[in-house]
């Protein structure tokens, strides 16, 4: 696999699937995959990339039909790629870290679109327990939900100018700072407890591995 940054035509082509085979339930712009793949890497233990892949499209039965196997690969290489890329600059280069917000245009002046990648970042926080975040740490996590959850919307429409221009600029520091809070305070992750089997099996019964034999004939001895 490729090391270092996306090129501008790698980043437009993730965008062109994302787009293509994007739903209601899936991550839709690379500006939303920049934001969730900050908020992996910033989780407070690590997330599998079958897990955050997987919620990436919005579960197992959302994944697309892809072309063809080239076309998979070259998705999840560059997106790989992409996380590796912002992972060296969270770790090692904070002063180069910059979130890949959108931007359109308007009576000829470049809007800066932070809305997409605020989404992604709190899709990406529901992956794992943030329940033990400080409370010194909580301003960094609010500015960045402002701006990535619809609960809070009514908030930000009341923002004025100066209030809106201010809250964007909080972003960027507010992610490095969670960043560094949770590779400084690493938690454990949940261990998956299987579910017990109360109904127990009798010594006549068919033995529960399929073999078609009595269970003391089988998995009993």
């Amino acid at each position: 696999m490729k090391t270092g940054p996306l090129n501008e035509s790698e980043l437009e082509w993730l965008d062109d699937v994302l787009a293509r085979y994007g739903n209601d339930h899936s991550i839709m712009d690379v500006s939303e995959l920049d934001g969730m793949l900050t908020a992996i890497l910033s989780a407070p233990y690590a997330i599998e990339p079958a897990e955050w892949l997987l919620s990436l499209w919005g579960g197992a039965e959302h994944v697309p039909r892809w072309a063809n196997d080239r076309e998979r690969d070259r998705f999840v290489n560059l997106t790989l790629q992409h996380m590796d890329d912002v992972a060296e600059r969270l770790s090692d280069y904070p002063d180069q870290f910059e979130p890949l917000f959108g931007t359109r245009e308007e009576e000829g002046q470049d809007i800066t679109i932070v809305e997409e990648w605020c989404f992604g970042y709190m899709r990406g926080v529901g992956l794992s327990d943030w329940s033990t975040l400080p409370a010194d740490q909580q301003p960094s996590l609010d500015a960045i939900a402002l701006h990535g959850d619809e609960a809070q919307l009514s908030r930000l429409e009341a923002l004025s100018a100066d209030e809106y221009v201010a809250s964007v600029d909080a972003i960027t520091p507010a992610a490095l700072s969670l960043y560094q809070y949770w590779m400084a305070n690493p938690q454990t992750a949940p261990v998956n407890v299987p579910v017990k089997n109360d109904n127990k099996t009798g010594r006549n019964d068919p033995c529960p591995c399929g073999s078609g034999k009595k269970y003391k004939n089988c998995c009993l001895k």
